[in-house]
C-alpha cells in the first residue's frame, strides 16, 4: 500500500528541486525504451564491458541493438548487490531506497525469492511501479511506498536488509546511514552501490561539477561514506571498486542518438580517477 498521495515529501529547499526535477521526467525516452521489453525499469547505469558486436549492426538496426545491450548491461548490475547479499534466505523482508520505477526491487525479489519494499517519492515512479506489479503479479512479494528514503513510515528493526542503487548521491550521507541502520534489526545488511568523488586525487573536478548538476545531485567524498557508515554501527565487510569496469556503459551509450550529454563527465571522472564506482556492503552492529 503506498502512502498518502497528497503529502510532498519533501522536506526542504533542496529537497524540493530535487522532487521537481523527478516529476518533471514522465518521458524520459532512454528510461522507458530500455525496460520496454521486460518491464524492469532501471534508474541506474552498469559495469562491465559491452558486446563489441552490436556496433556492427546494420544501421537500421543498430540504436535498437545498442539499446537492449544497455538494459541487458543495467539489469547484471544488480547482480552485484545481489552476490553482496550473499545467503538472504526467502523469508527475509528488504527495502530499495530511492527505488524508482521499480527495476532493482523487481529483481531482488525474483533473485532472492523474497518480500522488497520500495519508497520512493516521485509518485509518478510509484505508480508506474505499482501497476507493473499488479500486471504480472508481483504485488504480493513486491510493494512500493510514496515516501522519503530519509524518513520511512516503517518501524525500528523492520528488515532484515536495506539497499540503495545509485541513490545516496541525493541525500545527507549521514541522515541516510542513520535512517537505514534504524530499519535494520540487529546483523541486517545494507549494501550501496554509488559513484563519489575520489578525495584523494581531487576533491571537486569538472566532471563531478557537471554530474551533479546534470542530475541536481549533491555526489559524495568517497571517504564521507565510510565515516557515515562507521557513526552508524554500520560495518564493512565487503568493498569494492569498480571505477575502469564502469567505463564501457558509457562507452557505449555515446554511440546511441539518445545519449543525453553526460556520458563524457562520466568518462573524464572515471579516466582521470576523480570519480568512483563503489559497492559497499555492512552490518548492523
Amino acid at each position: 500500500m503506498t502512502t498518502t498521495r497528497t503529502e510532498s515529501h519533501a522536506r526542504n529547499a533542496y529537497e524540493r528541486d530535487l522532487k521537481a526535477h523527478w516529476d518533471a521526467k514522465r518521458s524520459d525516452d532512454i528510461n522507458l525504451l530500455l525496460g520496454a521489453d521486460d518491464d524492469l525499469y532501471h534508474h541506474h547505469y552498469a559495469i562491465g564491458d559491452y558486446d563489441h558486436t552490436v556496433l556492427d549492426t546494420p544501421p537500421e538496426k543498430r540504436e535498437e541493438a545498442i539499446l537492449r545491450e544497455l538494459h541487458r548491461m543495467e539489469s547484471d548490475q544488480v547482480r552485484l548487490i545481489v552476490d553482496a547479499l550473499a545467503d538472504v534466505p526467502s523469508t527475509a523482508r528488504g527495502m530499495d531506497a530511492g527505488s524508482g520505477r521499480g527495476g532493482t526491487a523487481f529483481t531482488l525479489a525474483r533473485e532472492l525469492g523474497c518480500r522488497v519494499d520500495g519508497v520512493n517519492f516521485c509518485e509518478h515512479h510509484v505508480e508506474f511501479a505499482e501497476r507493473i506489479a499488479i500486471r504480472h503479479g508481483w504485488d504480493s512479494q513486491v510493494r512500493f511506498h510514496l515516501g522519503n528514503m530519509l524518513q520511512t513510515p516503517f518501524a525500528d528493526g523492520r528488515f532484515d536488509f536495506v539497499v540503495s542503487n545509485e541513490t545516496t548521491m541525493y541525500a545527507d550521507a549521514f541522515e541516510a546511514m542513520r535512517e537505514f541502520a534504524r530499519l535494520l534489526r540487529p546483523g541486517g545488511r545494507y549494501v550501496m552501490t554509488t559513484w563519489c568523488r575520489d578525495d584523494a586525487v581531487d576533491p571537486r573536478s569538472e566532471a563531478t561539477r557537471r554530474i551533479d548538476e546534470h542530475y541536481v545531485c549533491r555526489m559524495h567524498r568517497r571517504g564521507t561514506y565510510f565515516r557515515a557508515l562507521a557513526a552508524n554501527d554500520l560495518v564493512p565487510y565487503r568493498v569494492r571498486r569498480y571505477t575502469h569496469e564502469a567505463m564501457p556503459y558509457w562507452e557505449l551509450r555515446n554511440h546511441t542518438a539518445l545519449r543525453t550529454g553526460v556520458e563524457d563527465a562520466f568518462l573524464q571522472g572515471y579516466r582521470d580517477s576523480t570519480l568512483n564506482y563503489l559497492v559497499i556492503a555492512s552490518e548492523r552492529v
